[in-house]
């Protein structure tokens, strides 16, 4: 198969790349600008992404799109300009090369959403058929580019896969997780030894597994995926193992959740905290049951595997 992947420098999009051609896929990488990647990614350069680039000459001949590129972080105070500057690349960006993607012929484009479409928090495990819920702007990006790609679905004979990850982890992953790993490398006491939330993950290498598979499974157009590797665990849990693997050792203070949160709110890091502390759990039946999918690795053999690239460094 020929593949068009958007998105290929990310922490997602380099694992990924590199596992399609390890499998022998024909990989294409739609950039802003080049970058060094592996050899055998032929890349073309569409420009600047906010601008409707011209994805023609990357898509001629290509039989599947997975579609990774995003805006995932914004620094403003504005909601409305967030909203406004999210839905520039996420919603807008997706359905401009959707159409594109049509237009080219493409039998299947698959879509990178976020867990966050379904909401921020919950007391039972997401399905795919739960009314969505997003709260945070890119969220509400992300379900609108959702819903954009499905109404195409039905008018044209492009297959579209929906994939909603809860928190990705691996080596070099933003946000939380990579958070986590710096106090696990460098260990300090830290206020994190009672927090009894419980939390769903995908490992980087389950997810590009679980991509890979979407590229040619039948049973996957037109469907909507949430993906975790299914062993749930605390925060606390969780940087227990990362130490583990790092074979470090801290001391972790007892402290009320709801402190952390106030006193996140205090140097407005509200929203970090809330995903840190509270609980989010995905049933991922559905890809197990339809697609036959099984977790390739699990949590602490994708830690080791963290450990290991880390030490090497």
């Amino acid at each position: 198969m020929k593949i068009l992947i958007t998105g290929a420098t990310g922490f997602i999009g380099k694992a990924l790349t590199k596992a399609m051609l390890t499998a022998g896929y024909e990989v294409s990488i739609a950039l802003r600008k080049r970058a060094d990647m592996p050899a055998h990614a032929k890349q073309f350069m569409v420009g600047d992404f906010a601008n409707e680039p011209d994805f023609s000459d990357a898509l001629n001949g290509v039989d599947c799109v997975v579609h990774l590129a995003g805006k995932a972080h914004i620094i403003d105070n504005n909601k409305a300009k967030i909203l406004a500057d999210f839905r520039k690349i996420n919603t807008d960006l997706t359905h401009h090369l959707a159409k594109q993607a049509v237009k080219s012929g493409v039998k299947r484009l698959i879509f990178l959403s976020s867990i966050g479409v379904n909401g921020n928090q919950n007391n039972k495990p997401f399905l795919e058929t739960d009314t969505p819920n997003p709260q945070e702007p890119y969220a509400i990006s992300k379900y609108e580019a959702e819903q954009s790609l499905l109404q195409l679905a039905t008018k044209n004979n492009l297959e579209v896969v929906i994939i909603r990850p809860p928190l990705v982890y691996g080596n070099n992953a933003p946000g939380n997780f990579g958070r986590l790993l710096n106090w696990a490398k460098n260990p300090v006491p830290l206020p994190l030894g009672a927090v009894h939330n419980v939390r769903s993950l995908v490992a980087l290498d389950n997810l590009v597994d679980f991509i890979i598979l979407c590229t040619h499974h039948q049973k996957a157009k037109n469907e909507i995926f949430l993906i975790a590797d299914g062993q749930d665990l605390s925060t606390t849990q969780l940087l227990q193992k990362i130490l583990t693997a790092f074979n470090k050792k801290t001391i972790l203070v007892p402290m009320p959740t709801n402190w952390m949160v106030f006193a996140a709110r205090l140097i407005g890091k509200q929203a970090d905290a809330v995903r840190l502390f509270s609980s989010l759990q995905v049933d991922n039946s559905k890809a197990t049951n339809l697609l036959d999918w099984r977790a390739k690795t699990t949590l602490e053999k994708q830690l080791e595997k963290i450990a290991k690239e880390v030490l090497q460094k």
